[in-house]
């Protein structure tokens, strides 16, 4: 064997092995991998972005929000007639009602749909206005929910 084919052997090996060396330090320095399933980590909360509301009042319980669900899947359905729908709950005396107040309208690829809704609780009555963005045909996800002040 020449020499010179001896030092261009060894110069590609040596080539390889800093490039491999470079990927596994670059694959390895970029990934980790917890075996506790725990995180140290905190997340931080801003108020840039407000987190949206999973029901529209704390004080609904689970069968309550599963009956105005499908009273808001109805009356905010973008192919439907615009009509308020009510809901009730005969166990804890509670209902209410869901209208649409506008016309579906496209907010960052999403339909949405602005709503009042009116909750009679046994001891008091609430009313609320926002927006709900559909997610599936009769899933809509709550957004800006806050109480209802009625034009002056």
């Amino acid at each position: 064997m020449s020499e010179t084919y001896r030092r261009r052997s060894n110069a590609r090996e040596a080539i390889r092995a800093s490039a491999a060396a470079a990927f596994l330090s670059l694959f390895l320095g970029s990934c980790s991998l917890s075996l506790t399933g725990s995180s140290d980590e905190k997340v931080e909360t801003t108020g840039s972005i407000r987190p949206a509301a999973t029901t529209l009042s704390p004080d609904l319980g689970q069968e309550d929000w599963r009956r105005a669900k499908g009273a808001l899947a109805i009356a905010l359905d973008p192919q439907g007639s615009g009509a308020a729908v009510k809901w009730d709950n005969p166990d804890s005396r509670i209902s209410g009602t869901i209208t649409p107040v506008a016309q579906p309208f496209v907010k960052e690829h999403e339909i949405c749909r602005a709503f009042l809704a009116t909750i009679e609780f046994p001891d008091r009555s609430t009313s609320l206005q926002g927006n709900a963005c559909r997610l599936s045909a009769d899933d809509w996800e709550l957004k800006d929910v806050r109480p209802w002040r009625k034009p002056a």
